[in-house]
């Protein structure tokens, strides 16, 4: 019979050795390995413990008991006992991640930070963000990546999207904001009856995005937004004509008609504006400006048709003093069309030609085809349902309501409202290729290899994730944002979390072209295209054996184009077309520098569309100068294609007398270069100069001051 075991803890003072801690310990340990060990071996392993802590001749200490665990570990389960070894050795490591944080918030306080376009550094809040985010990203690294994982992203193979947040939450999403409204809900312990007018529902909604933004990250979409609101604006008009008729008298019907019209539009597009206002100018506690989604445009019902075109109309004014006004960047606008509806001889033409009209003087809203070929308008054409994109470019693999990721029979429909996306893992694939011929191996075998570093990445963040509680963002998970979120808040997400997708991201595909054989995608192309089939076919392999749905995401680089190119240079130095620029290309797009039509890029990226469907744009940049009838042909092109289509323009805005002009660099008009010019980053607007500075970095300037076709 084994002796009592007291052990001695740091402090001096003597506690009962406990074998559930040792357990506890153990589990973590081989969990960081994706190892499952039963109970009878945890059992085995305590066993082990205590008979080797019994071979000592007085109580064992702290740093003894993890010795005692190691060798027990040893010769049970040798990688559980490197994952141990690895887990102790934090200690020793953390105050050299804490003079790595240091360092880094020193650049950051006194320096600035050009990562994300959508944080400005120069507040105290984001900065303190950044510090913590950059904190995050350390422990992210050390507690929940293996070596070799950490080795994949250092050389650049792969690329961890977000490493700072995706150990808290979830990624971007179609939130469903009808759920949350309906009967009113539950916010930070305070009741929000549901709204009784559009102004007020406006005024909700906005509070609603700024709280449950600050729980993510990555892109919030309110998809159909106009579906969303259009009860609200029969709410306020039946006041306004009640109202009227009760001043009036009963016969006055008619101008009861006209006021309660008015007075609706007029709170919608104070409600509209008090939204652009309140995301342009309210961070988020996480630092950064909602990057807020709204969708619309196929509602026939009139208050819904009045709700999109006074989004545009208020959205194409701009906001700002009189002469000087700018469009904002936040929301994100997307138009969904449909060729019934909005082509010509369409009951909703005159929303598309309101929405031509607004892209042409402020780029949004991108347009989304429901009605040509390919996966989305599938979706619309078989059952009704629309996959509007989450932020910026990301789109949502098929869930159904029966069936999960297959249909059950043929009624079963899929949804979408509601669901979101884990996050993205990014392959680098000139890496990948330039790896393969430097050590004489098969390209997709070097690959499969990393192709499997990320599935394995994507299901350690599904177990981790599932076991979040759902009180870490209430609205989503309790009050019906989420598909499924009706959950108690101490319930586990996992629920919840099996309809959500994980990406694997795609940049410089058309840098491997060029590696491969000398030639971009658009002089070629080939190879990059068996490429993608591969990777698609793997991932499907992978979607049916693990049972999460994986989808293959064009990945919008933000510093991300500019940090691969250093990273190449590193292991493989300079080469001609692949890392001699000072960017890499975004996804599947053809290289901004290259001399084409938009016709010839639209053709040209179509042949890689269908391989990207958890994520994907098109655009083409229209230096028409308000050419409105060539910006409809461009459009509807790319509407018949089955793309989601973004208007590329340079818009610029002299801060001196308020003078407007594409692409301008000094003030033609009283020669000022105090200007605001706004771009498109990747699949959203950002600032790349604003009072003589710029929010992107460098690489993505470089990179917008050589664009043609894009």
């Amino acid at each position: 019979m084994s002796k009592e075991i007291m052990v001695i803890k740091k402090n001096g003072n003597l506690e009962k050795f406990d074998p559930e801690r040792v357990k506890k310990a153990v589990v973590a340990s081989a969990e960081r390995v994706m190892v499952d060990l039963t109970d009878d071996a945890l059992d085995k392993i305590v066993s082990k413990v205590l008979e080797l802590l019994n071979t000592q001749t007085s109580n064992p200490t702290v740093e003894q008991v993890h010795s005692c665990c190691e060798a027990a570990l040893e010769q049970i389960n040798p990688l559980v006992a490197k994952s141990y070894r690895e887990y102790r050795d934090y200690k020793k490591e953390i105050v050299h991640i804490l003079d790595k944080v240091y360092k880094r918030a020193q650049v950051i306080t006194y320096i600035g930070d050009k990562e994300c376009s959508n944080m400005d550094s120069a507040l105290v809040t984001t900065q303190r963000c950044l510090i913590y985010n950059s904190l995050n990203k350390e422990l992210y690294k050390k507690f929940f990546l293996t070596p070799s994982e950490i080795e994949a992203c250092k050389d650049g193979y792969i690329y961890i999207h977000d490493m700072s947040a995706r150990r808290d939450t979830m990624n971007c999403c179609l939130f469903d904001m009808t759920s949350v409204l309906n009967d009113g809900f539950e916010m930070s312990n305070i009741w929000y009856t549901e709204p009784k007018t559009l102004q007020t529902a406006f005024n909700v909604m906005g509070d609603v995005i700024i709280n449950t933004t600050a729980m993510q990250y990555g892109g919030f979409t309110v998809p159909e937004v106009d579906t969303v609101l259009a009860k609200y604006a029969k709410k306020s008009y039946d006041m306004y004509y009640d109202e009227y008729l009760d001043i009036k008298g009963k016969e006055y019907k008619q101008e009861a008609e006209d006021y309660a019209w008015r007075k609706t539009v007029r709170e919608c597009e104070q409600g509209y504006q008090g939204i652009e206002y309140k995301l342009n100018t309210v961070s988020s506690s996480r630092g950064d400006y909602p990057f807020v989604t709204f969708s619309f445009g196929v509602d026939t019902d009139k208050f819904a048709v009045m709700i999109a075109k006074t989004i545009l109309n208020v959205h194409r004014e701009g906001q700002g003093k009189e002469r000087f006004k700018r469009p904002t960047l936040f929301p994100k606008l997307v138009f969904l069309y449909d060729k019934k509806l909005h082509g010509e001889g369409g009951i909703l033409r005159d929303s598309f030609l309101t929405a031509i009209h607004c892209s042409e003087k402020t780029m949004y809203p991108d347009y989304l085809s429901l009605s040509g070929e390919g996966y989305v308008p599938e979706m619309y054409k078989k059952y009704g349902r629309i996959v509007s994109p989450m932020g910026c470019r990301a789109f949502l693999s098929p869930w159904y309501e029966k069936g999960g990721m297959e249909p059950k029979d043929s009624k079963d429909k899929p949804v979408f409202v509601g669901r979101f996306n884990i996050g993205a893992v990014s392959l680098h694939l000139p890496m990948i290729l330039a790896k393969a011929r430097e050590e004489q191996k098969d390209f997709y075998e070097v690959l499969d290899y990393y192709l499997e570093m990320i599935r394995k990445v994507h299901i350690r963040t599904y177990r981790y994730l599932a076991k979040r509680k759902a009180s870490t963002n209430p609205l989503a998970y309790c009050q019906g944002g989420f598909y499924g979120g009706h959950l108690q808040p101490d319930d586990a997400i996992e629920p919840v979390l099996k309809s959500a997708t994980a990406s694997f991201g795609i940049t410089a595909l058309n840098e491997l072209q060029m590696l491969y054989n000398g030639k971009s995608i658009v002089e070629d192309g080939q190879f990059a295209l068996d490429v993608m089939k591969y990777i698609n076919k793997k991932i499907t392999e992978f979607k049916n054996k693990d049972y999460i749905l994986y989808a293959i995401y064009g990945t919008p680089a933000e510093n991300l184009c500019g940090l691969q190119i250093k990273q190449f240079r590193k292991k493989y130095g300079v080469i001609p077309g692949v890392s001699s620029r000072e960017y890499v290309s975004n996804s599947f797009h053809c290289g901004v520098w290259e001399d084409i039509t938009g016709i010839e890029k639209q053709d040209l990226e179509d042949r890689f569309w269908d391989l990207f469907r958890g994520g994907r744009i098109q655009y083409v940049r229209y230096n028409l100068s308000y050419n409105t009838k060539a910006m409809v042909t461009y459009v509807e092109r790319a509407m018949d294609k089955g793309f989601y289509e973004g208007v590329n323009l340079s818009l610029s805005y002299c801060n001196n007398c308020g003078h407007e002009e594409l692409d301008m660099d000094v003030c033609p008009k009283c020669g000022s270069s105090d200007l605001t010019k706004i771009d498109r980053m990747n699949g959203y607007l950002s600032y790349s100069r604003v009072h003589g500075d710029t929010m992107l970095s460098n690489s993505k300037m470089v990179e917008i001051s050589e664009r043609k076709s894009m």
